[in-house]
């Protein structure tokens, strides 16, 4: 459009030149500082419901709404922890503040358990696990999508690599996960809360060292600015064009290929296709009369073809994002419930140990760990011969499976409950709420098992899905709409939770009490379900109709590209 005085400074990374570091070589230190997070996370979330109830006595229901509120919240800081990243700082000070702000609010949990006089203890408590929360808010988002960025896209060597990045990476924060589980709640359970919050304190502390060691490996990106203005400027231009009609007379703005700021690097630039959704989008595209007598571009006005598609990207991904809900709502029963189910059967092996039953996650870690390998190794080999997919499987029928898996997870889990009452029916343990019921804790292994198999298809899945599908400038949010996913579940597995107890007390007989003999957890596992069921046909529905981001062309900064109409794809 050089003919209507109209260009565009892109504000995709990708037209610009890459330095010739990053790869495995400083991923590896990223990814150092991920796991010390993680360990952390798993360590104190995985026993918190014994902390709230044990030692601050708060009822189980109110226990797990708690962990299920500081789950939530830690879940959807990242939203405001990307905007600053892609906005101000950059993820590379970003990761460095949270993780630095993450360190103190884990000191500060420390002294809440040990030398922070019993009357206050628990609000600094709490106000500790909300400073850990605003250090995930930062760091989450940011870490994985910063590690991702070593792999250079242009690269055929390179994006292999990162074709497995992500199964090796969610392979290492299920180690960190794993181990956590079985030392850290161990410490916690037998020996002392302090020690076992004060080696959280210090993987984190070690965490950060290991980061700071790789600085001069990594392939750094500045902020690109605020990811909301562009989107907007969409919306904007297309709402000001409401009465435009897409014909053959209207040219359309080229503006993200036509720049001229770098035409003697020549670097590649991706165009993205047009698509046929959302099609009211594309009058912010249009050249129009007052749009060719202008100069200057408005940017509120006339918006590039590659601006309006990414502003597609954005919106496909929010049915998805929606569909995935109730999944999460089943998996954060894995911190709370499924905790108490295994903490009133019989843990004992041998005749001096009990198995803490938070650490029953360990064998949801063992699974992930088996089986990532061979689905990266045998599995995608095999499905790539006979489908021709270059991941065997699309990310869309991955994450399906998973969803599928989470539904027999939780049928599992109601099974099992109807068991253990069974059980306790028999020995006359119905109204002793404190009695260990003889049934061993292994009936539980099924429910762990299943949910670690689901995690390796729909966590593994959501996670490429919200970084492959979105907008380069906008991965960091990408990311964080991933991590929120995890976050409204949290939510709404609280607000169910209420919602059954409003129903089951106006019925005679309230549901998940403190006495989980007569709580009728198995009733609300077959709840959870019946609403998966539901979820998982909405979200078949969704998938059929998602369209891939497809890219057009990959033409040299400044190259000339035939005029194209409206309407035209």
């Amino acid at each position: 459009m050089a003919e209507n005085g109209l260009q565009l400074r892109s504000r995709n990374p990708s037209t610009h030149p890459k330095p010739s570091r990053g790869g495995w070589n400083a991923a590896i230190f990223i990814i150092f500082v991920e796991v010390a997070e993680r360990f952390a996370f798993y360590g104190l979330a995985g026993n918190l419901i014994m902390y709230l109830t044990n030692e601050l006595h708060q009822p189980t229901a109110m226990a797990a709404k708690n962990v299920n509120l500081w789950m939530g919240v830690s879940s959807l800081f990242p939203l405001v922890g990307a905007v600053l990243a892609d906005s101000y700082l950059g993820r590379f000070k970003t990761i460095i503040f949270s993780s630095s702000i993450y360190f103190m609010g884990m000191v500060l949990l420390c002294l809440s358990v040990s030398v922070v006089p019993l009357h206050y203890r628990e609000a600094i408590f709490f106000v500790s696990l909300y400073i850990l929360a605003v250090g995930e808010g930062g760091h989450k988002p940011c870490v994985q999508t910063f590690a991702a960025d070593q792999f250079d896209e242009d690269s055929e060597e390179e994006r292999k690599a990162k074709s497995s990045f992500f199964n090796w990476w969610y392979l290492a924060i299920v180690i960190a996960g794993t181990v956590a589980s079985l030392v850290v709640i161990y410490i916690q359970d037998n020996v002392s809360w302090v020690i076992g919050y004060g080696v959280l304190a210090g993987v984190i502390a070690a965490g950060i060292i290991l980061f700071l060691l790789g600085i001069k490996s990594y392939r750094k990106q500045g902020p690109l600015g605020s990811p909301f203005t562009a989107v907007a400027q969409v919306f904007a231009a297309a709402a000001r064009k409401w009465r435009v009609k897409e014909t053959h007379d209207w040219d359309v703005y080229y503006g993200d290929e036509r720049s001229e700021t770098h035409m003697e690097a020549q670097p590649k630039q991706k165009t993205l296709a047009r698509t046929k959704q959302f099609r009211f989008l594309d009058k912010a595209m249009i050249i129009d009369n007052l749009d060719a007598s202008s100069t200057t571009r408005n940017p509120w006005r006339l918006c590039s073809i590659n601006q309006v598609e990414e502003v597609k990207l954005v919106l496909r991904l929010i049915p998805i994002w929606l569909s995935c809900l109730m999944f999460n709502v089943v998996q954060s029963q894995l911190h709370t419930y499924y905790t108490k189910q295994g903490s009133k059967m019989d843990r004992s092996m041998g005749p001096h140990f009990q198995l803490p039953p938070a650490s029953l996650k360990v064998f949801v870690g063992i699974t992930i760990l088996i089986t990532v390998p061979i689905y990266d190794r045998i599995f995608v080999p095999m499905a790539r011969k006979l489908f021709g997919h270059p991941a065997g499987i699309t990310v869309l029928q991955r994450i399906g499976v998973g969803l599928f898996l989470s539904i027999l997870n939780v049928v599992a889990a109601a099974l099992v409950e109807a068991k253990r009452v069974s059980v306790a029916k028999q020995h006359d343990l119905m109204d002793n709420p404190k009695a260990i019921i003889p049934i061993r804790v292994w009936w539980l292994l099924p429910q762990y098992l299943i949910c670690g198999l689901s995690d390796t298809f729909a966590v593994v899945g959501l996670q490429e899905l919200f970084y492959d599908q979105m907008p380069e400038g906008l991965r960091s949010l990408g990311a964080a709409a991933y991590i929120s996913i995890l976050g409204v579940g949290s939510f709404l597995s609280s607000a169910i939770i209420s919602l059954v107890q409003a129903i089951s007390s106006k019925s005679g007989e309230e549901w998940l009490g403190d006495n989980l003999n007569r709580a009728h957890l198995d009733y609300f596992y077959w709840v959870l379900a019946g609403l998966s069921a539901l979820n998982l046909c909405v979200y078949v529905w969704t998938a059929k109709g998602f369209v891939y981001k497809k890219v057009e062309a990959q033409k040299p900064t400044g190259a000339k590209k035939a005029g194209t109409r409206a309407g035209e794809v």
